[in-house]
């Protein structure tokens, strides 16, 4: 039994030694990691759901302006009466705001990617 128990401590300090090169762990880094990566989720949650689900989304607001320039339907027909009812066209500046938001986010990555890219590339 004491021949277990010895091994058993031989093991666990084997476990337990850390190595001078390593990095050391921070449990603040990791809180801030988790706080940042629970706001970025939610971020894109957002902008997602107000560009596909916020007053029927972005594809209904198109379909509707799609039929009112090429289907000859009038205002009236989708539901405009004015500035307090838009009908179909209810929720557009969300949407088309979420658009936005989303393609210039999405031109930033693509920007940030190349740069990398282009420093990858002189290696």
């Amino acid at each position: 039994m004491k021949k277990l128990l010895s091994r058993l401590q031989k093991a666990a300090e084997w476990l337990d030694a850390d190595d001078p090169a390593e990095p050391s762990y921070d449990p603040v880094h990791l809180g801030a990691v988790l706080i940042v990566n629970l706001v970025v989720v939610g971020a894109l949650y957002w902008l997602i759901w107000t560009l596909l689900v916020y007053e029927g989304g972005i594809f209904s607001k198109v379909s509707a302006l799609a039929q009112l320039v090429f289907g000859g339907k009038s205002l009236l027909e989708l539901g405009y009466q004015g500035s307090y009812n838009q009908g179909l066209f209810e929720g557009w500046l969300g949407n088309v705001g979420a658009l936005a938001f989303s393609a210039l986010a999405l031109s930033a990555l693509f920007r940030i990617y190349r740069q990398a890219a282009r420093r990858a590339a002189k290696r």
